[in-house]
């Protein structure tokens, strides 16, 4: 337990996440707690008759130990300076509490590219940010240069677009074979009433949309879900079939299916996906380990995992992206490494690495007293190593973001052959142009100037999503008819 206090302190959810980073797992309370672990009381105190107005945050932590650290940090005109000169205060505080230094520094947001790059776009080199980024967010020389390595890849691949007159649209399948042990996205057995039911919805809000945004030019279309590749062969072709012939396609620059879990693939689909268009496709394993495999509930076998592989090739696939995930119970670097040499042998075109981020609604989490017996391995070296084999096989980092709970204070980075950037991905995760999402549990982003957009979600479940489908409609009409969409 953290009894954080903050008296006229205006960012405590920046304050209470560099806690959590120090201190993952614990809980917090904002009230005094004789058993606290650590206690911390911060004020802000202002200059008598300063103009304008001026002061400083006091800030004294306890440990349950005796343990006592005071600091004051400058409260300044510009608020972002003044949150930034805090969390640099408070940051040296816990890392001589601690004794450790956090990879990310002070950052803990989940977009740390989005700052590289937009200095980038600013016209700062790439040294420049490199120097700030060390200098006012005590970034680790490995993830400074991860960071901006990455912004750089990002700017090369959206070179050209014009975000004003663009948009990417999101098509969402909610269902998958099973729903694996850490996931926490909308996913739903599938059955073939109920996907019929929903693909005729999920149709009249893609109709919609088309109608709304036929002034705009469509930058990209992402299918993905759950497993979109839940739906029979059929389903697909009439889904994708349609998608086709309501938009205009003429300028596309990527069209990506997320194929997803091996157990859903197969020849007919995939020829499909072929013939409708799909230039780039995401095949998952997650781990070469059956046992892993096995543990959180994907249903598949490694052998069906390289077989799907090798078919999508054969058929002509040329950008085809894997997720691994470090971090999974009971996997050891042992593991990672024999997952990652598997991997290798395929050559694939992206791999994104994720490191396991156990959300409130994961069941690793929900049912946790029914896995109380898996161990977890060091997840920041599995990182590292399964990042030195993606250098290895020529691959570069083009997208990365950041998760609550997750593992080690790390991150989730795409890596890439060069021209085989997930172009949505990287829209998507530094919000650079509007995307519109279609279906039960997206969320659609609308923006209105660089680094504002409205936000409008539609409901997680498919069935619920059927019933108010009018209501989503009529509120994504309202949402996608303003001035700046016309």
């Amino acid at each position: 337990m953290i009894s954080l206090q903050l008296q006229d302190v205006p960012f405590e959810q920046d304050v209470r996440e560099l806690f959590m980073a120090f201190f993952p797992g614990q809980s917090f309370s904002h009230v005094p707690e004789q058993d606290a672990m650590i206690s911390c009381i911060m004020k802000a105190c202002a200059e008598a008759g300063a103009a304008p107005r001026l002061g400083s945050y006091h800030a004294e932590i306890r440990t349950a130990e005796g343990r006592v650290l005071r600091f004051e940090s400058a409260w300044m005109e510009e608020r972002i300076e003044s949150k930034n000169e805090l969390k640099r205060a408070l940051y040296r505080a816990l890392t001589e509490l601690t004794g450790k230094a956090l990879p990310w520094g002070t950052l803990t947001g989940i977009r740390p590219a989005k700052l590289a790059l937009t200095r980038l776009q600013e016209g700062k080199s790439a040294d420049e940010v490199r120097a700030e980024f060390k200098r006012d967010f005590f970034l680790s020389d490995a993830r400074n240069e991860l960071c901006v390595r990455t912004a750089e890849n990002e700017l090369r691949a959206i070179r050209g677009l014009d975000f004003s007159t663009g948009y990417s649209l999101y098509v969402g399948i909610p269902f998958c074979p099973t729903t694996c042990l850490y996931c926490s996205f909308p996913s739903y057995p599938i059955g073939s009433k109920k996907s019929t039911v929903y693909l005729t919805a999920l149709k009249e809000e893609i109709r919609l949309v088309a109608e709304l945004m036929a002034e705009k030019r469509l930058d990209a279309i992402y299918v993905g879900g759950g497993t979109p590749t839940s739906l029979s062969a059929a389903e697909l072709e009439d889904l994708l079939g349609f998608v086709r012939g309501l938009f205009d396609l003429s300028a596309l620059r990527e069209f990506t299916v997320e194929a997803g879990r091996p157990d859903s693939i197969s020849r007919e689909k995939l020829i499909v996906l072929k013939e409708q268009g799909a230039d780039r496709i995401s095949i998952n394993p997650q781990t070469l380990k059956q046992e892993t495999l096995d543990l959180i509930g994907r249903f598949h076998t490694v052998d069906q995992f390289t077989e799907s592989f090798r078919l999508a090739r054969e058929l002509g696939f040329d950008n085809i992206n894997t997720d691994l995930i470090m971090g999974l119970p009971n996997e050891s670097e042992a593991d990672v490494r024999r997952t990652m040499e598997g991997i290798r042998a395929l050559s694939p075109d992206d791999v994104t690495i994720h490191s396991l981020a156990l959300k409130r609604a994961a069941r690793l989490n929900t049912k946790r007293e029914d896995y109380a017996d898996v161990s977890y391995g060091d997840a920041n070296r599995m990182v590292e190593l399964a990042s030195s084999y993606c250098e290895e096989m020529g691959l570069s980092p083009y997208y990365l973001y950041r998760q609550k709970n997750m593992a080690g204070n790390l991150e989730n980075v795409g890596w890439c052959k060069k021209g085989k950037e997930g172009l949505y991905n990287i829209l998507i995760m530094e919000e650079l142009e509007t995307i519109v999402g279609c279906g039960a549990g997206t969320t659609t982003r609308v923006m209105r100037a660089a680094g504002q957009y409205d936000r409008l979600e539609n409901v997680k479940d498919p069935g619920l999503y059927v019933e108010r489908l009018k209501e989503m409609l009529a509120k994504k009409e309202r949402a996608l008819g303003g001035d700046v969409l016309r």
